[in-house]
């Protein structure tokens, strides 16, 4: 990468203004238009007890970075716990997924190496209020699947214990 390119790049990088994304406060870092189609940042605060979807990313690799909390993440058969300044790898292909334990509220980065998980996240948001948005029921389901769909992520259930 050029100078020029890279000063181009820097550029085009958004101040994400926060968004609800499944009823959690959610900034879009890094996507499409600021990636060169390469890549998604999101930034999530996310309360004691949540867990994402078991879900594939079928084209892209997903990491997730703890700036503050902890989160168990499950890869295939293999669990780990990550706290403060731990990063964890989710392969293509191969299913996953997060839960935030601990004692309190975790604030972490996810990113992927395709800028599909950042249009998914902004297909299902709302904009941000004081407010926060009820977490999505059961009858929310058959619509996240199908966007789901769209960026080629596979949801499989609920995470595993």
């Amino acid at each position: 990468m050029n100078g020029a390119t890279l000063t181009n790049a820097a550029t085009r990088a958004p101040i994400a203004d926060p968004i609800w994304f499944l009823g959690l406060t959610t900034w879009v870092r890094a996507a499409k238009e600021n990636s060169d189609s390469n890549a998604s940042v999101i930034e999530q605060k996310i309360p004691i007890g949540f867990a994402s979807p078991w879900h594939v990313h079928n084209d892209e690799h997903e990491m997730f970075f703890v700036l503050d909390g902890e989160i168990e993440v499950i890869v295939g058969e293999e669990k780990v716990i990550l706290g403060k300044g731990a990063f964890g790898f989710g392969p293509c292909g191969v299913p996953h997924g997060f839960r935030v334990i601990g004692d309190k509220t975790a604030h972490i980065l996810l990113m992927t190496s395709g800028p599909h998980f950042a249009d998914f996240v902004r297909e299902l948001s709302q904009p941000y209020s004081d407010v926060p948005p009820p977490p999505p029921g059961p009858e929310a389901m058959p619509m996240l699947l199908k966007v789901a769909e769209k960026y080629n992520l596979t949801i499989l259930g609920p995470m595993p214990e």
